[in-house]
């Protein structure tokens, strides 16, 4: 498993003394030279808006975010004054059709994510390889090369990435307290899952397996069986490149466990309409027993499950593998979220933008991101050791989210290890990632920029990530409930190619014949 590509902590607590001025009057912080005067140059000034895909959280309890201390102490640490904005991702269109397009504008995933509507593509913001040659030399070091592929159109970067240096990010969690009062093992086959689950519902647990609208952190099984729905989840069968939900065996195996689920409450009964909202609120609260979510959220998810529910124990475990061995979820694309600038932004200004975004990998930012302000959030001594105040509340963590997840645009967010080295929370977070993920997670074939005939044929494609094309998951979940037979699985096949699936695939085939932006997703 590549190891992220995170400083140590030994290194990030030095970096409070890369603030202080050179000879020649440089300053090592932002990178930019200062005048040997001590007369400080305008901060530079644009707006910024922050993408999120929920409608929850820190960002929607500060009445003015422009006047929130995380931000202030951002602007001082990167001489800049940001106009800030946190906007779901599902309304910039909008925004778009408005055209009241701020200086920078943040998104899930790629330039060809359906959220930016084309926007690139039509010259809405401006190429920047000059801009990283000149005023961003760090980024050029970190960032890897698949995620600058993933963020270039026609050959020209116009993105700055938060991106992955390890692909394999979801996991299966458990309560493990709950496991034990049952005097079971975890699970390690679907069949061992679906007993497990059994014995939660005995228990009174409410939701033995949490899932979620669009089977999003809610494909335990699918993986299982590998049929994955999504944009990154083709593959080449017989000289063609399609979609894996055409292996229709599989499907049906994985549809037929999902509705046995269902059948016995092991799941919801309003599995299709349950919000993220309602997701989280399940888990922290108590009421689920086994969930899909990121690694990373592990301390959190302690923290606030220890709050509902005293003495309940959260792990990671190995997901539950399907009969050929399979298992886990889908391999993150290189790239989490995009940054943009606007074309119409000065080219000082723009040049201010990158050099923010430069900052932001170096060890100062991962010592403000990751631990906050000395004297408010953490405490060093004189050798340099860090005492960090870890969150006790779901406000303090919701905060802390806001902080290091949310500001912090560019960085190898695959995981923070300054951070979760310093608590027993933290370091089972690492163990997860070492043990458990590298082990297991679902190759694929993308597309960077997406296929074109996406756009042609929206109910076809993936509308996120993580999220199967509109067409396939109205079918699985009218099977799950009993108003298609899954034996029908092939008519859907049929039914998607006849809709525009055909062109889909050859286009599909024809890129990865030819090189052009096909990727193959996975560990190496």
């Amino acid at each position: 498993m590549k190891k992220t590509i995170s400083l140590t902590l030994a290194v990030v607590l030095t970096a409070s003394s890369l603030t202080a001025c050179s000879s020649d009057g440089k300053v090592a912080g932002n990178g930019s030279p200062q005048p040997s005067s001590n007369v400080k140059k305008a901060p530079v000034k644009f707006s910024m808006l922050y993408p999120t895909t929920v409608s929850t959280g820190y960002h929607t309890r500060v009445p003015d975010l422009n006047k929130d201390k995380w931000i202030l102490k951002l602007e001082e640490l990167t001489n800049t004054d940001v106009d800030v904005k946190v906007v779901e991702d599902a309304k910039f269109g909008v925004m778009f059709a408005s055209n009241d397009i701020p200086d920078v504008v943040g998104s899930i995933g790629g330039p060809g994510s359906k959220s930016m509507s084309g926007s690139v593509e039509n010259g809405v913001f401006m190429p920047l390889n000059e801009l990283l040659k000149q005023n961003g030399p760090n980024l050029l070091k970190v960032v890897p090369k698949a995620a600058w592929d993933s963020v270039s159109y026609e050959g020209k970067i116009y993105g700055v990435p938060e991106f992955l240096s390890n692909p394999s990010r979801r996991s299966t969690y458990i309560r493990t307290d709950l496991l034990e009062k049952a005097g079971l093992q975890p699970p390690k086959t679907v069949d061992e899952f679906l007993n497990v689950l059994r014995a939660f519902k005995k228990m009174g647990v409410e939701n033995p397996y949490q899932m979620r609208e669009n089977f999003k952190y809610a494909d335990i099984i699918l993986g299982a069986y590998d049929v994955l729905p999504y944009k990154d989840q083709f593959e080449l069968v017989n000289g063609q490149v399609v979609p894996k939900f055409f292996d229709v065996e599989n499907v049906q195996k994985a549809l037929t466990t999902y509705k046995t689920m269902y059948d016995e409450g092991l799941i919801p009964k309003e599995f299709a309409t349950i919000t993220s909202t309602d997701f989280t609120k399940s888990i922290e609260s108590g009421k689920a027993g086994i969930w899909s979510q990121n690694a990373s959220g592990l301390p959190g998810y302690r923290t606030k499950a220890q709050q509902a529910v005293p003495g309940a124990k959260i792990d990671i475990i190995p997901s539950p593998k399907g009969p050929e061995g399979k298992g886990g979820y889908f391999y993150y694309a290189p790239v989490i979220r995009t940054f943009f600038i606007n074309k119409n932004v000065k080219p000082d200004t723009a040049a201010g933008i990158i050099k923010m975004f430069d900052w932001m990998v170096s060890p100062e930012a991962e010592t403000f991101f990751t631990f906050g302000i000395e004297g408010d959030t953490y405490t060093k001594d004189s050798s340099g050791k860090i005492t960090y105040k870890f969150p006790t509340t779901k406000e303090e963590t919701d905060e802390e989210g806001f902080r290091s997840g949310t500001m912090w645009a560019v960085h190898d967010s695959t995981y923070n290890k300054p951070r979760l080295l310093l608590n027993e929370d933290g370091k089972a977070t690492l163990k997860a990632f070492d043990e458990v993920l590298s082990k297991e997670g679902l190759s694929g074939i993308g597309f960077y920029p997406d296929l074109s005939s996406f756009a042609k044929f929206p109910d076809l494609a993936a509308p996120q990530p993580d999220v199967g094309p509109k067409i396939i998951i109205d079918h699985m979940i009218k099977m799950i409930y009993g108003k298609e037979p899954i034996s029908d699985w092939p008519k859907v096949i049929e039914e998607y190619k006849a809709k525009g699936g055909n062109e889909i695939i050859k286009e599909a085939t024809d890129r990865w014949n030819k090189k052009q932006g096909a990727i193959m997703i996975d560990t190496k």
